[in-house]
């Protein structure tokens, strides 16, 4: 019964990591690893999408459609600030660095005059269960659900549709796409877009366990990096292993010596990664294939 216990434990720390590993970056993986841009802004689009979904609840809205308007919500903010900001810098990727890092002080700097340095979240919906003596979340378990059907959703949406043809032909050789017909500035906008909506979808998740704080995009925004990073430029190929490699490093490391040494072995884990494989997991696959 402890062997079980212990295995489920596991189990469930790993499912957890690998959730939260995976929900923070896939919006970073379509941004920065499609489009090349380095979204420093990436924890503010999170943060949008906690603070509408917790506005849209105590507006009396359920949550899963609450958490919906906080993603949609972030979505529509990204693809303004695309056509206002990003859609001049494609070519400049240190300005898009500057860019975006000033958008982010602006949001959360703006958030902080306006709702104050906290805002009370909306608590864990679903309640709890025991194995072993120890109590787990359900919630945690929709989670870990909810970041296997995003990569679900994202490989159908940009490899079984037309748009995500057009969205990987304009951001790997825009000016033949542009030259067949193809409006890039409009695919350019929605594709920054999707990226905003699943990083605002993130946020309106994690906003029933977490008391919300301007900054606390700061929570996700490593860990998105690294798993980006890790997983190379391929969303599809790249951040799934990435995020489950990961994931064993931060769940074992936490348990084991705490959040900090989890904190620790991620970066580590990149470092490595980085000097071993340039291209991440993406290009050692695709050279593999090659």
């Amino acid at each position: 019964m402890e062997l079980l216990s212990f295995v489920f434990a596991s189990l469930y720390q790993f499912g957890d990591a690998f959730a939260f590993l995976v929900l923070a970056a896939c919006g970073l993986a379509v941004i920065f690893g499609m489009m090349g841009v380095i979204n420093l802004a990436h924890g503010e689009f999170i943060m949008c999408g906690a603070y509408v979904t917790v506005f849209a609840v105590r507006a009396g809205v359920p949550l899963p459609l609450a958490i919906l308007c906080g993603s949609l919500f972030a979505g529509v903010v990204g693809i303004i600030l695309e056509r206002l900001v990003v859609q001049k810098l494609y070519t400049r990727p240190l300005d898009s660095i500057l860019a975006t890092w000033g958008v982010s002080l602006i949001a959360s700097q703006g958030t902080l005059i306006l709702f104050g340095p906290t805002m009370q979240g909306v608590g864990t919906p679903l309640g709890s269960f025991s194995v072993g003596g120890l109590s787990y979340s359900y919630y945690r378990l929709v989670l870990i659900a909810a970041a296997v059907l995003v990569l679900v959703l994202l490989y159908l949406v940009f490899n079984k549709t037309r748009f995500g043809v057009l969205a990987r032909a304009t951001i790997q050789v825009p000016q033949m796409a542009n030259a067949l017909g193809v409006d890039t500035r409009k695919v350019y906008a929605l594709t920054f877009g999707i990226g905003a909506a699943l990083a605002g979808l993130t946020g309106g998740l994690y906003a029933p366990t977490m008391t919300l704080v301007p900054t606390m995009g700061s929570t996700f925004i490593m860990e998105a990096f690294v798993t980006v990073v890790v997983g190379g430029a391929d969303v599809f190929l790249g951040t799934a292993p990435a995020a489950a490699l990961l994931a064993v490093i931060k769940a074992g490391l936490t348990s084991w010596q705490g959040q900090l040494f989890g904190q620790i072995g991620l970066l580590i884990a990149v470092i490595i990664v980085i000097r071993l494989l340039p291209k991440g997991i993406t290009g050692f696959i695709l050279k593999d294939r090659t």
